[in-house]
């Protein structure tokens, strides 16, 4: 069986890795030039794990693009297996492979569709998601599914956590699916369309965080913005300031405005939230410095989310 691999992230890695210790290791991995990494939050250099196994790799911005094609059916492949890739495979590219090509969704299709699928899981407050291996097609995640697993959410899931159990499920679905489609028995069960939904593109800018909403909410956007993402944010005397780490605190005993500090302690500083709850802030970031624990980076009653010094500028500067 001849396969080439698509992608450019961790799971691309991931897959590589586990299509060789399956003994289908691909002919080829197609991936982004280093110049075009900024298109991937979590883009991997896949170069040296490529070289280690012995794949030959192939460098293309545009996997629709008509010289990548061509490259492509050069290889005469049996099967393309997408994993990592944020492009739509169009009808040309769809033809390559002889035997079909697959994709990969860090969801329990037909649920959550679309883009930023784990950031989103986080958001939904869900306790249950999925992994899945499917049949590309001419439509958004919606082929015939190859593999699914199911994948318990905790409660105070992050991006992080969420990110690597999906990546134990691809390699358990990898290991299992490899020889049923080398032998042809690979499944193909259509999805149930009428129980589809979507989830939307995420930009860096929708990890701002509003100090208004009640706390669980700013909870789960703390969560689901960082690593392998760009982070939640907020501002800090009108330098941006990220929050990596944080808790949910149930403490009646302060009050104060939105996105003011309550009280410090060792194991970080205490924001008020919109509806009297609190979050514990406990790895920060100010502007393009290092990650540092909250309590050394902010002070006590300090507001966040505004820059209080250019608000009140004009009143200092004018008439009484």
């Amino acid at each position: 069986m001849r396969t080439v691999l698509v992608g450019a992230v961790e799971s691309t890695r991931v897959a590589l890795e586990a299509m060789a210790a399956a003994g289908h290791a691909p002919e080829a991995l197609l991936t982004l030039p280093p110049e075009r990494s900024r298109r991937h939050s979590d883009y991997v250099d896949l170069v040296p794990t490529a070289e280690r196994l012995g794949v030959r790799v192939i460098h293309a911005p545009d996997v629709n693009h008509p010289d990548a094609v061509a490259e492509l059916r050069r290889m005469v492949p049996d099967h393309v297996l997408v994993i990592g890739w944020s492009q739509i495979c169009r009808d040309d590219f769809l033809s390559v492979p002889r035997r079909g090509a697959l994709g990969y969704h860090p969801s329990l299709l037909p649920r959550n569709r679309g883009r930023a699928v784990i950031s989103w899981t986080v958001l939904q407050g869900v306790r249950e998601t999925g992994s899945t291996l499917f049949w590309l097609d001419q439509g958004m995640d919606s082929g015939d599914i190859a593999a699914q697993v199911r994948l318990a959410v905790a409660e105070d899931e992050t991006a992080s956590s969420l990110y690597a159990l999906h990546m134990d499920a691809l390699a358990r679905m990898l290991a299992e699916l490899m020889p049923r489609l080398a032998d042809g028995t690979a499944p193909r069960v259509a999805q149930d369309h009428s129980q589809a939904t979507y989830c939307a593109r995420r930009t860096p800018a929708d990890g701002l965080i509003d100090w208004t909403r009640d706390a669980d909410r700013v909870w789960a956007l703390i969560r689901a913005s960082g690593d392998p993402y760009p982070g939640a944010f907020t501002f800090q005397g009108g330098e941006r300031l990220a929050v990596w780490e944080a808790d949910r605190v149930h403490d009646p005993r302060y009050w104060g405005l939105p996105g003011q500090v309550q009280a410090m302690d060792e194991d970080g500083v205490l924001v008020q939230c919109g509806d009297g709850g609190h979050v514990r802030l406990r790895i920060v970031q100010r502007g393009g410095g290092e990650r540092v624990k909250a309590n050394t980076a902010l002070r006590m009653h300090e507001k966040l989310g505004m820059d209080w010094a250019a608000l009140y500028a004009p009143a200092r500067g004018g008439a009484s």
